[in-house]
Parts: structure tokens; C-alpha cells; sequence
């Protein structure tokens, strides 16, 4: 599973540090994400990283939000800076996983809301 969390209310130009936790039978994480949903509007990738370290942006995020991970802690961040209004989503942390029994497949979090205030 994964469980995400650090969402909220901010004014615009603050920052906030989402986290994602993964748990569970897990053989590897393969490529771990952020993704974003506003009313109205499809989800799209806001950032991804692979066990590799090589990160991928949306460009409106680029040289805002960085993506980083604690490969120890099974648990991956997304610290968002310079936020703007046109921000407000919800936030949604997505893992393509291995299991121990070697089974990949992408797992979603729950959600977590992001409110940018103007």
C-alpha cells in the first residue's frame, strides 16, 4: 500500500513537503511519482523518479517542485516551493512495484489535497 500525506493550505509563494510511505511485500521500487488531479481537469504527472535516480518533470513544475527519495525508508517526497494557485489539486503518489513474489505492478495512493491560496 502506500499512504501519502503533507498536504494542505499554503499561501501562494509558500512551499510544502509531501511524503509517500510504501509497505508491504516489496521486492523493488521501480519508478515512484507524483500526480496531480484539479477539478475539471485529468490527472497529470507532476514528477517521477526511477530507482535510479533520473527524474522526470511536468513542465509547469520545473524548478519549483523536486522529487527525492529515502530508498531505506521506502518513502518518496515531493517538496513543491514558489507554489501558485493554479497548483491546488489533489496530489496522488503512484509506485510501479515489484513484490517478493515478483510480480510488477503500478499502486496508487489515496490522495492529499493541496490548497494554494491567492
Amino acid at each position: 500500500q502506500l499512504q501519502a500525506s503533507g498536504g494542505g493550505l499554503v499561501q501562494a509563494g509558500g512551499s510544502l513537503r509531501l511524503s509517500c510511505a510504501a509497505s508491504g511485500s516489496i521486492f523493488s521500487l521501480n519508478v515512484m511519482g507524483w500526480y496531480r488531479q484539479a477539478p475539471g481537469k485529468q490527472r497529470e504527472l507532476v514528477a517521477d523518479i526511477t530507482g535510479g535516480g533520473r527524474t522526470t518533470y511536468g513542465d509547469s513544475v520545473k524548478g519549483r517542485f523536486t522529487i527525492s527519495t529515502d530508498n531505506a525508508k521506502k518513502t518518496w517526497y515531493l517538496q513543491m516551493n514558489s507554489l501558485r494557485p493554479e497548483d491546488t489539486a489533489v496530489y496522488y503518489c503512484k509506485a510501479g512495484i515489484t513484490t517478493t513474489f515478483l510480480i510488477t505492478s503500478d499502486y496508487w495512493g489515496q490522495g492529499t489535497l493541496v490548497t494554494v491560496s491567492s
